[in-house]
């Protein structure tokens, strides 16, 4: 294919990050979950399991006359036709590996919530969703005579499967494989029940009530041949990996070198996991996104021991570093505008684009070499539906809707801003300083906020109590604010 074509392939969600510097515990809270997991030991001589609210069919298919499903991508031509001979020549014309042909999906909902959306029970009627008891695997719903049945679709080792004889790439062969044969199921797939969350077509005011432009359709397993057409894979043996810049959960950040230019690489520990499918989902979300404040995605590596994941090389770390390891002495109110007018531009684009961070913080803000900052992570939204009762969470700072509610939007984003504002102003420190982390949440809805931090300028103070409206809707845009620091730093000398 013809660089600047697009490819078309439905993914955004949530990944755990990988950073150069790591949490402290100041940073992050744990909030204990405990999930009941039932397992089962499937006999095929039986055709109906029922795990708790799943009643996922296991199918016994004994046809060997199997038909495989063959994927029709969907192709766009890019508006800008430059020819690349290499991706790290001039990345902003490279295609996306973006979403499309997955409206069937509709994310996290229950199997209740399933048959409802299915109406009128017409047969071969679908939709997918993830089971609510099998976390990782998926559900296919289907209506047949009058009734729903719910297939558990498994995934295992980097594939797809519902009969464990039959084994698919990704989500997309899976359901157009039953579209042409019913293969084992009740019913051929005819006709999907379109999830509209999916459309990016509302406006960023809806945000706080959607989140589904990268909520919705969470962690499916991206095909590296996607990435390949799209001409987003670099080659191992062009990559040459150095020192370790930073370590993390799941993978470590290297120093690395491709054709003589630094670059970072952040490396997977295992790539048949389930992170490695959410490995992929923040690289595909990257492919779309470009922006001088951004940091850029150069393209992932599929053939070395591990997956990799090069972007560019931010020479002089995390923000929140920076501002500790220099302090006062060296960072001067021009470098502090600068950094906040950069940082502000980035989420500008995002919002634009409809993308949530969720977890905007000094530590997700890396600076270049020539002193620029560029908002990293971005493609690494959680779990729509985690609140206070489970998993981890920056609580300094999250909005209390989304801390409360789970409801993250540009405008959550825009109070992580704030808090953001309070750390370059402070130099680094840590927020909510005489406050304990448990108590945090309690004093912010009661109105505490934050005072000025020393020599902090009004102006800038005035754009924190704005983000810190308890209001979500009262909060100002990115748009807004990326005007008014843009202004200031043209007066900051």
């Amino acid at each position: 294919m013809v660089m600047g074509d697009e490819i078309k392939i439905r993914y955004h969600n949530g990944f755990d990050k990988i950073k150069y510097s790591d949490n402290s515990k100041e940073n992050l809270a744990i909030i204990n979950r405990t999930t009941t997991v039932t397992t089962t030991t499937s006999v095929y001589q039986t055709s109906t399991v029922n795990i708790l609210d799943d009643s996922c069919k296991i199918i016994n298919n004994n046809n060997n006359n199997k038909t495989s499903a063959t994927i029709t991508s969907s192709y766009r031509k890019d508006n800008n036709n430059t020819n690349i001979k290499h991706y790290h020549q001039n990345n902003n014309n490279m295609p996306d590996v973006d979403d499309a042909n997955m409206q069937w999906f509709h994310g996290k909902i229950t199997r209740e919530e399933a048959e409802s959306l299915l109406t009128p029970r017409e047969d071969g009627l679908f939709l997918v969703r993830e089971s609510t008891n099998f976390p990782g695997d998926y559900a296919l719903c289907v209506c047949y005579n009058g009734r729903v049945e719910h297939y558990r679709v498994i995934y295992n080792d980097n594939r797809f499967t519902i009969d464990e004889e039959e084994f698919f790439d990704t989500l997309i062969e899976l359901v157009e494989h039953y579209c042409l044969d019913a293969d084992g199921l009740c019913t051929r797939l005819r006709d999907p029940v379109v999830n509209n969350n999916n459309n990016n077509n509302n406006n960023s005011s809806n945000n706080n009530n959607s989140n589904n432009n990268n909520n919705q359709a969470s962690s499916l397993l991206l095909d590296p041949k996607a990435f390949e057409a799209a001409g987003w894979v670099i080659r191992m043996n062009d990559l040459k990996l150095g020192e370790i810049l930073g370590k993390g959960e799941f993978g470590d950040v290297l120093l690395g070198s491709l054709h003589g230019q630094k670059v970072a690489v952040k490396k997977l520990k295992d790539s048949n996991s389930k992170a490695a499918q959410d490995f992929l989902t923040e690289a595909s979300l990257m492919t779309s996104l470009r922006h001088k404040n951004l940091v850029q995605l150069l393209g992932v590596v599929f053939d070395g021991p591990s997956i990799c994941f090069v972007t560019e090389y931010m020479a002089k770390g995390s923000l929140v570093d920076y501002l500790r390891s220099r302090g006062r002495l060296h960072v001067t109110r021009k470098d502090q505008i600068a950094f906040a007018a950069d940082t502000c531009a980035g989420m500008a684009y995002l919002e634009s684009k409809q993308v949530i961070h969720r977890d905007l913080a000094a530590r997700n803000v890396l600076i270049s070499e020539e002193g620029v900052a560029k908002v990293c992570d971005f493609g690494l939204a959680r779990d729509q539906t985690l609140g206070l009762d489970g998993g981890k969470f920056p609580i300094k700072w999250t909005a209390p809707e989304a801390l409360r509610f789970a409801k993250f939007s540009n405008k959550s984003d825009m109070w992580s801003f704030g808090i953001l504002l309070w750390e370059i102003y402070s130099f680094g420190r840590v927020p909510y300083p005489r406050i304990p982390l448990a108590d945090v949440v309690k004093h912010v809805e009661k109105g505490y906020r934050m005072e000025a931090p020393e020599g902090c300028p009004n102006e800038i103070y005035d754009i924190m109590r704005q983000a810190w409206h308890f209001d979500p809707d009262c909060r100002p845009t990115f748009s807004i604010i990326s005007q008014k620091l843009d202004q200031l730093r043209a007066l900051t000398t």
